[in-house]
């Protein structure tokens, strides 16, 4: 089979040609439970994903440390209740390092050794972010406070196509350096549709020294609209053919939900043959998109 100087088939077709793969990691994202129905739905979710053993899960956290506390208690109950290796996220935002600290011992106390650190956003209408004065600025802080408190596993967020807020490419790159020197040993990326956005960022991380894994966060679009308007605010791009994709089906959330897993199905399939062997699955949830992908991915229980 022809392929491209990346090592991916020159025609998106000929993906479905390619063998299964049998080297494909997972990783699942969950978020905290507000409701007792959504808890219930929460466990569902990791009850149907927990037989193809994904190398971990991870549990948000919400703007402004609004969910810490439900946060806490479902990373506890996962790493306590099931045989999965649970990962929390901690922000800088309204805690004092203190603070961080105290919240940090008790995952440490509770068995969790794995914690993705964020700088995190200001709750909505609360500006721009502005750092907590006792606290960590950035999230290279707070990754090397960590590490002083316990030698935890770190994985950091990285942005294929810019942080928002990054004066340039190259200082977002600047800024995923820091945090890996300062202690991080995984990036994981925000989402993005078009698997050479991807590529790219990958290629020009290479280039600036960061070594680390850099594991693509992968989004299945339920709601397209919703997608489009968090998309602005994110910086991600938007492609039309994805528009297209969606057209018309405002009223047909059982057609998303194919549409949805046919594509983020097949991105995945362009990045594993591109080399990429690892997926970090933004499950909003929900188990049955991100179960039909680890299918089509090889991923199934043992």
């Amino acid at each position: 089979m022809n392929v491209t100087a990346r090592g991916r088939p020159p025609h998106p077709e000929l993906i479905v040609a390619l063998p299964l793969p049998k080297d494909v990691n997972v990783s699942f994202e969950f978020f905290p439970p507000a409701t007792e129905k959504a808890e219930a739905s929460l466990w569902a979710c990791i009850d149907r994903l927990a037989p193809v053993n994904p190398a971990f899960v991870s549990v948000t956290y919400g703007a402004g440390g609004s969910t810490r506390e439900r946060t806490h208690d479902t990373v506890v109950k996962i790493a306590t209740e099931t045989d999965l290796e649970a990962a929390a996220h901690l922000t800088c935002i309204g805690s004092s390092r203190d603070e961080i600290k105290a919240v940090a011992e008790r995952y440490w106390q509770a068995g969790i050794r794995h914690i993705v650190a964020l700088r995190g956003d200001a709750p909505d209408g609360d500006g721009p972010y502005t750092p907590h004065a006792g606290g960590y600025a950035y999230a290279s802080d707070l990754v090397a406070g960590l590490k002083q408190i316990a030698d935890f596993e770190i994985s950091v967020a990285a942005y294929p196509e810019i942080h928002p807020e990054a004066k340039s490419a190259s200082d977002d790159l600047d800024n995923l350096k820091r945090k890996i020197d300062a202690g991080a040993t995984r990036a994981i990326t925000q989402y993005f549709f078009d698997p050479d956005v991807y590529l790219n960022f990958l290629d020009r991380a290479r280039a600036a020294g960061i070594h680390v894994p850099i594991v693509p966060g992968i989004l299945p679009v339920t709601n397209f609209n919703q997608v489009k308007k968090f998309s602005a605010l994110s910086g991600t791009s938007v492609p039309k053919w994805l528009q297209g994709l969606f057209e018309g089906l405002d009223d047909d959330p059982e057609t998303r939900k194919l549409v949805a897993a046919s594509v983020a199905a097949e991105q995945c399939r362009v990045l594993h043959a591109s080399g990429v062997k690892d997926f970090h699955l933004y499950t909003l949830n929900r188990a049955d998109l991100a179960f039909a992908i680890c299918h089509i991915l090889g991923v199934r229980p043992s």
